[in-house]
């Protein structure tokens, strides 16, 4: 009774050529000889091998998944196949370090790690190295003062250096990131995808690094917490009082009365209408109104008399 390649390769029988691959490649530098010094590591790493024999190979595996592995190795019944009373019968070659160098293309599989056992030769090249991650890649990411009010979602498309199946080969791929944008976030808010850079035989990705960078608005102004809303008021509203209607980021209208003498320091705040706070956007900042006074290029003198009379 033989084995199932399937169960040795831990994949199930919808398993794409991709996932054979790289079940092969976990499961063979795990149970190598030369690594790993278990008991039953080489029957089990000869067992990898001809399960990755038979399942990288259209023609084997569809024989395998109709017939079994005794269609497999004793030849399927001239009813079934396409000439002759039998097909030919597969015979594992027995030599998995044969399909283990063959795999990895020469190159030195164990480059992933670091070592110091005994130096391991494959194809001519030095024993594994300790890889470096490259730097850190930084992006600007511009948002509206909306989105950073509101949040939502984002999908930003990079190109990046990705390695093929073959492992020592690369092609540029482009690659959709998502970022979810937190109500409340500030100016210079870093977003971190760990490892998503280029990639390459001897090293690691860099991370890619998103800045978040606030675009001007129209109306308001940050700082911090609090949203700045400036308006500009004739000298009499300023000295009599009006009402300021400001439409808000959440689509509300506020009229706020100001009652007070307006002069060229005066604020009036608002509590509660600013920004949402980042740890908690239940809670929210301020909107402080500025006012921008505009006083008269000139007067009559029956108008100047009125005014001193009014402010005697």
């Amino acid at each position: 009774m033989g084995f199932d390649y399937y169960e040795t390769l831990e994949i199930n029988r919808n398993a794409t050529v991709v996932d054979i691959k790289k079940a092969y490649r976990r499961l063979a530098l795990k149970f190598h000889p030369s690594k790993n010094r278990e008991p039953g590591s080489p029957e089990k790493f000869s067992q990898l091998s001809e399960a990755y024999d038979v399942l990288s190979d259209p023609r084997k595996k569809a024989t395998y998944d109709k017939f079994g592995e005794e269609g497999l190795k004793c030849g399927i019944p001239a009813e079934f196949g396409s000439s002759g009373a039998w097909s030919s019968k597969y015979v594992y070659h027995g030599n998995p370090d044969k399909t283990f160098r063959e795999f990895f293309g020469g190159d030195n599989p164990f480059a992933d790690f670091y070592t110091s056992d005994v130096p391991l030769q494959f194809g001519g090249l030095q024993p594994g190295v300790l890889k470096t991650q490259d730097s850190p890649i930084e992006r600007d990411l511009y948002l509206a003062l909306d989105d950073l009010f509101h949040g939502g979602t984002k999908k930003i498309k990079i190109s990046c250096r990705v390695m093929n199946e073959d492992g020592y080969t690369s092609s540029i791929r482009d690659k959709i990131l998502t970022i979810d944008v937190m109500p409340g976030w500030k100016e210079g808010t870093r977003i971190i995808f760990p490892k998503e850079g280029d990639q390459g035989p001897n090293s690691i990705p860099a991370d890619v690094v998103f800045i978040v960078r606030q675009k001007s608005h129209p109306l308001f102004l940050r700082q911090h917490n609090d949203l700045i809303y400036k308006v500009q008021i004739s000298l009499e509203m300023a000295l009599t009082g009006f009402s300021v209607d400001v439409e808000t980021l959440d689509g509300r209208l506020l009229s706020i009365p100001i009652n007070d003498i307006v002069h060229p320091t005066y604020t009036k705040t608002v509590t509660g209408e600013g920004m949402p706070l980042s740890q908690d956007p239940s809670q929210r900042g301020n909107l402080i109104i500025i006012f921008g006074i505009q006083f008269p290029e000139k007067l009559s003198a029956e108008r100047k008399h009125l005014i001193k009379q009014a402010l005697a």
